[in-house]
């Protein structure tokens, strides 16, 4: 996966958004309030929508990075997108309240990282969305639908994404998994014990400070390849906002980050990455893949990255999730070095 990364800001002009208080958390699909990071939705045009977005610069989970220089968490980008699309769905584009949007293909990939970096923001941040997508002929209701997506800091274009989802009501999500599993599928709130950090990878080894945000345990390595247990901590807010009866593909993206640091790291420091650098200088860009089923609660997930052709001064990670023997997703990650942001004063002069 070769991810755009050059610095050619791009211009769009957009109606006065709001940027005082974050929207009604249902619009977005979240429970608490701090995970809200719309603000404001506005019509472009028929199935388009703008909205502003805030990006908090102290988050348990989205601010939990070691990285250096400090930029926003792609990930975050990449949530109040969704976010976005989800609001911008609702209202815009005639899906109604209470439907599931399932995701089975991505594309996300930052550009101008040095707009990226806090405290040196050129503008606002604001997400540019476009629906498509046909209604049924009898229901009139959609069933699949593709979004694409612009983010901005001020008039930077900063992130591409792009989505293509399935909408189902809850009745037939239900449906849907029980068919899957042949059992009822347990919630998350059934998962009360909390889990010690035995076998857990060392925060730094991922870029963290926090163990609750490591996802990762017993790491394996080989001579071409990093495996590792998918085991999030259920009791992390920012992962898991409600009541899941699955991994959310949030979830995936995060334990797929960590581990195309844990294998570019390792490949620098040694086998184990024992010297503790980790991935100090390293950064998550972009992210591609699908989806092919959902990952379960109660079976056991593997996933293996092994390295795959990237872009000039880039490095791309294949990751491949396993449970019962059958690969459920696929995931490549691009990891690039921003030391070379140190100093940069580009971010006033986009």
């Amino acid at each position: 996966m070769t991810t755009q990364v050059l610095e050619d800001a791009t211009t769009s002009v957009a109606p006065a958004i709001e940027y005082g208080r974050t929207i009604e958390r249902s619009l977005a699909h979240r429970s608490a309030i701090s995970e809200v990071f719309v603000t404001d939705v506005r019509s472009l045009r028929p199935m388009a929508v703008t909205a502003g977005i805030h990006l908090p610069l102290t988050h348990l989970y989205y601010s939990d990075h070691r990285q250096q220089p400090k930029l926003h968490d792609s990930l975050l980008l990449l949530e109040a997108g969704r976010q976005s699309a989800i609001a911008g769905s609702h209202t815009n584009a005639g899906v109604p309240a209470g439907t599931m949007a399932i995701v089975h293909a991505f594309q996300f990939s930052l550009r101008n990282l040095h707009a990226l970096r806090i405290g040196g923001e050129p503008g606002p941040p604001r997400v540019d969305t476009d629906f498509f997508g046909k209604t049924a002929r009898h229901s009139g209701r959609y069933r699949k639908g593709r979004l694409e997506q612009r983010i901005f800091m001020g008039d930077v274009h900063v992130a591409d994404h792009s989505m293509d989802v399935l909408f189902l009501k809850g009745d037939e999500n239900e449906i849907l998994r029980h068919a899957q599993r042949g059992t009822p599928a347990p919630l998350s709130s059934d998962f009360t014990e909390v889990p010690g950090d035995v076998g857990r990878v060392a925060p730094e080894l991922v870029g963290r400070d926090n163990p609750l945000n490591v996802v990762l345990t017993e790491p394996e390595f080989t001579a071409g390849s990093v495996t590792a247990r998918v085991a999030p901590r259920f009791d992390n807010p920012a992962l898991f906002d409600h009541v899941y009866d699955h991994l959310p593909a949030m979830t995936l993206v995060e334990a797929a980050r960590q581990l195309a640091l844990l294998t570019v790291a390792s490949a620098g420091t040694g086998r184990a990455a024992a010297s503790g650098s980790g991935s100090g200088s390293l950064c998550a860009i972009g992210y591609e893949g699908g989806f092919e089923r959902f990952a379960e609660l109660d079976i056991p997930l593997t996933a293996t990255a092994t390295p795959a052709p990237a872009g000039a001064g880039q490095h791309a990670i294949r990751v491949r999730f396993h449970q019962d023997a059958q690969e459920i997703a696929e995931l490549t990650v691009a990891v690039a070095d921003v030391s070379h942001l140190h100093g940069s004063s580009r971010s006033r002069h986009a």
